[in-house]
């Protein structure tokens, strides 16, 4: 089939880069180093893009980068990264709730840094100490996309989204203790966000808001290509 190499143990989508402008992206959990070599291998010999592979620990990531030359590992974004796109004009601001709540930002910066967005982020901003968000009102403001990334109740991305006009993309964090329900409280909350237009992703997925950040700049630049009509 056109499109497919089919490694025996995985069929890699390599027309997803002309369709979506970014190669197949891979999850790392439940693969071996071997399937995770012959994937990469093969994203990079057909595709010209970044390659990512997400959710890898220290010896997954060292062990394929032993075998496959160029790559480089975020241990905190626990992020693998082949030929990361350069920095386009597109700004987004990663916006952290609380410290506790840093890998999975971690992983939103790292991921739409590595895919060309000119990414910032402010960390330990949640709404127990108010003025914590208003001090960086004027960076949030100004970005492009805000990836808000909070746990507990999640009430971090209504404050935004109150605050900005920009897309606000709310990731719901399993931080909290029990009535957080390990981020399902942090979810419904962000669903349920009375500033209008506020988009949720799955929980502790930084990944999914780098992504969904991706899509609104490949949107913009696609206008910008029809000199902005509508």
């Amino acid at each position: 089939m056109s499109g497919v190499l089919d490694l025996g143990f995985a069929r890699l989508d390599l027309a997803r880069e002309a369709r979506q402008g970014l190669p197949e992206v891979v999850y790392g959990p439940g693969k071996t180093v071997e399937q995770l070599r012959g994937i990469v291998t093969g994203l990079l010999e057909h595709n010209t893009g970044p390659v990512l592979v997400t959710r890898v620990t220290p010896d997954v990531a060292d062990a394929v980068l032993s075998s496959v030359d160029g790559g480089v590992h975020d241990p905190e974004a626990r992020l693998l990264v082949w030929r990361p796109a350069p920095a386009g004009d597109f700004r987004v601001v990663v916006a952290a709730a609380g410290t506790s709540d840093r890998p999975v930002a971690a992983e939103a910066v790292a991921v739409a840094s590595a895919v060309g967005l000119a990414v910032t982020a402010v960390h330990d901003v949640g709404v127990a100490g108010l003025d914590r968000v208003l001090q960086v009102r004027g960076e949030l403001a100004a970005a492009d996309v805000v990836i808000v990334v909070a746990g507990m109740e999640g009430a971090l991305a209504s404050v935004v989204g109150g605050l900005v006009r920009v897309p606000v993309i709310a990731v719901p964090v399993s931080t909290g203790y029990g009535a957080s329900l390990e981020g399902v409280t942090a979810l419904l909350a962000m669903h349920a966000s009375c500033a209008a237009g506020v988009t949720v992703v799955n929980i502790d997925s930084g990944f999914s808001a780098a992504m969904s950040a991706h899509r609104f700049a490949q949107s913009c630049h696609a206008r910008a290509a029809r000199g902005g009509d509508a």
